[in-house]
């Protein structure tokens, strides 16, 4: 049972953290692949 509950929370933290951490992997593929592109060593 308390497998159970360490499976659902660790879920729900999972999708939690995908969550928070997607806007901040826009925003470093925005500036930091235009800047490794612009180096010309592609993303």
């Amino acid at each position: 049972m308390f497998r159970a509950i360490a499976d659902v929370l660790r879920q729900i933290g999972g999708a939690i953290a995908t969550v928070v951490t997607l806007p901040f992997r826009a925003l470093a593929r925005l500036f930091g692949g235009a800047s490794s592109t612009a180096r010309g060593r592609g993303a």
